[in-house]
């Protein structure tokens, strides 16, 4: 099959998506309730996105004859940050768990960048990787903007 290796692009892109969404709902729950309501208002946000970069993700997948992925990037050759954004989540303190964030969506960042550069995926599908890291990296700026302040 030609698109193999593209495949596997938009799989780990699928992977790392997936890590995304379950990142910011370990987020919102490691929130304490009543505070910092604009952060899970922000974090679902992101959530969302992610859930929509996936569907035209897995539709291109699946239009280049491949199997979707339904994992995160545990088991995947990625990035794991995400794993470790869960794993070092403390009490809730507002400024850490926007650190934490912030190292999740460097990883999408430099996951994303990886799929841009690999030669063997497509031009017509690095228009659509291109445009999901755009959108990707203003999230990024969103989160770094806010843990600064805090």
């Amino acid at each position: 099959m030609a698109h193999t290796a593209c495949i596997e692009a938009l799989n780990d892109l699928i992977k790392i998506n997936n890590d995304r969404i379950v990142g910011y709902e370990k987020a919102i729950d490691e929130l304490k309730d009543g505070t910092d309501s604009d952060l899970k208002t922000l974090f679902n946000k992101m959530i969302n996105e992610s859930r929509k970069f996936r569907t035209d993700l897995e539709q291109k997948v699946i239009a280049y004859g491949g199997e979707v992925t339904d994992g995160t990037t545990m088991s995947g050759k990625l990035y794991r940050a995400w794993m470790d954004v869960k794993a070092v989540f403390t009490g809730g303190d507002r400024k850490t768990v926007l650190s934490n964030c912030e190292r999740g969506e460097d990883a999408a960042q430099n996951a994303y960048k990886s799929a841009l550069e690999d030669e063997e995926v497509m031009a017509e599908t690095k228009t659509l990787i291109s445009s999901q890291k755009q959108e990707l990296l203003k999230s990024h700026n969103e989160i770094k903007a806010l843990r600064d302040a805090a």
